[in-house]
């Protein structure tokens, strides 16, 4: 099924009714919904302009938000607050069907700081290699979580730019990613993703534990106040920036034969993203039928919580 095809937008959240609270009954129809539940729990709040938050429990393991339609190349800017709590990582990332993604990450216990980083096709680099930088000791980054701040993926052909409250802070540029002559920059359609999730867990690598601030605190006062951390959204302003031009009948996005290693072309299509989940859901009924859903949805929701 074609990837539905990127289209210039500012999302605010005044309501969820753009959202499909359950993955599995979204049929692919990007007109109708901007944006999937793949787990966890949101909430509404109209307190100040309609934020929405992601929450996070003990039991829900973290919360993750997809946009119904990719982008190939162009400009991502989450106005949002943080979490504050060590283990908690609040994230702001794309990510493609074959798993390259571009990563805004801002782990609990640092809320002075964002963490950039980005991966081609899952691959990860060798350590101590890494893509990433952690970004710091700004005039203008003031508390994450007390604070909105805009934090920006500018994806382009050549450059991949991250910037904080329109501030340039990290550049990486497309022909230095080149390894054993094959490119490992991010060039695939890719979702916007927006998550809060718990890294702070036994059952994470110590590494990330360590990374995201030490195990989380599930008797801090914050969370026993609430019965859960969470993360706020206020808007996500979309620019789509095609390496060609999108006609009138554009639908999606379909992947082509390689046009290098391990490069594979993308294409427009005009073909229909819906797909027969909708349909389906009404007729089924039992195991099978929850079963033949769960097989016709064909959007791949690649990737965990973060990476």
């Amino acid at each position: 099924m074609p990837e539905p095809v990127c289209q210039d937008a500012i999302h605010t959240f005044p309501d969820l009714s753009r959202i499909v609270m359950n993955t599995t009954y979204y049929d692919g129809n990007a007109t109708e919904y901007d944006w999937t539940l793949d787990k966890g729990s949101i909430i509404n709040t109209n307190s100040s302009g309609g934020e929405l938050a992601l929450l996070l429990t003990e039991t829900n393991g973290g919360t993750r938000l997809s946009s119904t339609r990719y982008l190939h190349y162009g400009t991502i800017t989450a106005r949002l607050k943080t979490g504050r709590w060590g283990g908690v990582v609040t994230a702001f990332i794309t990510m493609s069907d074959i798993k390259d993604e571009i990563d805004w990450e801002f782990p609990g216990n640092a809320t002075t700081e964002g963490q950039t980083n980005y991966f081609w096709q899952g691959n990860i680099p060798a350590w101590p290699a890494t893509h990433g930088a952690t970004i710091g000791n700004l005039s203008f980054l003031t508390d994450t979580f007390e604070t909105y701040h805009d934090f920006t993926i500018d994806w382009q052909i050549d450059t991949l730019t991250w910037l904080i409250d329109g501030h340039i802070v990290h550049q990486v540029v497309a022909s230095d990613t080149v390894v054993n002559g094959t490119s490992n920059y991010p060039n695939t359609p890719s979702r916007i993703q927006l998550s809060l999730w718990p890294a702070g867990i036994p059952s994470e690598p110590t590494g990330t534990v360590s990374w995201a601030g030490g195990m989380i605190n599930w008797q801090d006062p914050d969370y026993l106040s609430a019965g859960h951390f969470y993360a706020l959204i206020q808007g996500i302003n979309v620019t789509c920036h095609d390496p060609a031009a999108a006609t009138n009948d554009t639908t999606g996005y379909v992947y082509g034969t390689n046009q290098s290693a391990f490069t594979p072309s993308v294409a427009f299509s005009n073909a229909s993203t819906i797909n027969a989940a909708r349909g389906m859901m009404a007729g089924a009924a039992g195991p099978v039928g929850v079963w033949t859903i769960a097989c016709a949805v064909v959007f791949s929701l690649v990737g965990t919580m973060s990476a």
